[in-house]
């Protein structure tokens, strides 16, 4: 018997095209929610059971209504997530703007049972002091490594209030994911990955004494899974996973691989160099740039949170960042993307 019918917002995107995979095989019905333009090729074939395609944008609330109607959840995972665009009031538009057009349409059709958003760890700000933060920290707002930061932050308040008001609304902050899939900026470790075995990246970025928290994107989709079936409204869940340095990446990178590890570090001012000189070059091309200055402001920070909340209500279970590795660099490899 099939279950209920979920909308998943920015389905065509690399964590939602994983969530779609994830929602069928536990038997739910997904109506992905796609643009005209979208490339769909990390989605279910349409002719998959139980599978079905509506257009619309989460900036267009006629089309979101249209679409959210007859779902019993809303899986909210759209969101413009890059370091740097020319054009940053498109964060607003899109993250913030989004947000409340989703909110306004469980308002209007009164049906639907619980809205599952994908927030992000920016959103609580960075883990200072030495901490591993969890949910109960809140932004100091002081300053911002990016307008994605910055737009995060205020989506998370509209999500807050929202809950405030009844909205059956539950917040989940995913850590820097990484795996198989679409090689978007929502996926910049198997990029930099990418750039490593083809020395474009000949060092490592972080001396060691970086903290991250990485989460593979098969375990952030379960976890969004286990916050549809168990997830309380108004609270909020860290799907983060194992906290390490990048150093450590690459190392556990070269080990895994039998290949040589990185000899020497890029000093974080030769980044933000090289990330002014790509925004400059993007803005010519037309590209956007994989390294921008915001990527050396998040490195000059801690960024590492305790998932222990989730893994006590929602049974989240994340693998470690090495087990994450065994599967995603020989996907790499078979791809075609690295040779070792």
């Amino acid at each position: 018997m099939t279950k209920k019918t979920v909308l998943v917002t920015g389905s065509s995107g690399y964590l939602g095209g994983h969530l779609c995979h994830a929602l069928l095989k536990q038997g739910y019905s997904v109506r992905a929610f796609v643009r005209k333009t979208s490339c769909l090729t990390s989605l279910p074939p349409p002719q998959t059971p139980h599978f079905h395609l509506s257009y619309g944008d989460v900036t267009d609330f006629p089309s979101l209504l249209s679409a959210a109607s007859g779902c019993h959840f809303i899986l909210h995972s759209a969101a413009l997530v890059e370091p740097w665009i020319p054009h940053p009031s498109l964060f607003f538009t899109i993250n913030v703007g989004g947000l409340k057009n989703v909110i306004q349409v469980c308002k209007e059709i009164g049906s639907i049972e619980k809205i599952v958003y994908t927030s992000s760890f920016f959103a609580l700000g960075p883990a200072v002091g030495g901490i591993i933060a969890d949910e109960t920290q809140v932004h100091p707002e002081k300053s911002f490594c990016s307008e994605y930061e910055r737009s995060k932050v205020a989506a998370d308040k509209i999500a807050l209030q929202a809950a405030s008001e009844g909205v059956p609304i539950v917040a989940l902050y995913p850590g820097v994911i990484y795996g198989s899939g679409k090689l978007t900026s929502g996926n910049i470790i198997a990029r930099m990955l990418i750039e490593r075995f083809n020395w474009r990246l000949p060092g490592y970025t972080g001396q060691g004494n970086d903290k991250f928290s990485f989460s593979h994107v098969d375990d952030v989709a379960e976890g969004h899974i286990a916050a549809i079936e168990k997830g309380r409204p108004g609270e909020r869940y860290l799907l983060t996973g194992e906290n390490a340095s990048f150093k450590y990446l690459f190392d556990a990178a070269a080990v895994l691989t039998n290949t040589s590890k990185p000899r020497f570090v890029i000093p974080l001012w030769v980044i933000e160099a090289y990330g002014w000189i790509s925004v400059l070059v993007s803005r010519v091309i037309g590209k956007l740039p994989l390294i921008s200055p915001p990527t050396a402001y998040v490195m000059r920070h801690q960024w590492a949170y305790s998932c222990e909340k989730a893994k006590k209500e929602l049974g989240y279970n994340p693998r470690s960042l090495k087990e994450g590795l065994e599967e995603v660099l020989p996907w790499l490899r078979n791809s075609g993307f690295i040779k070792y």
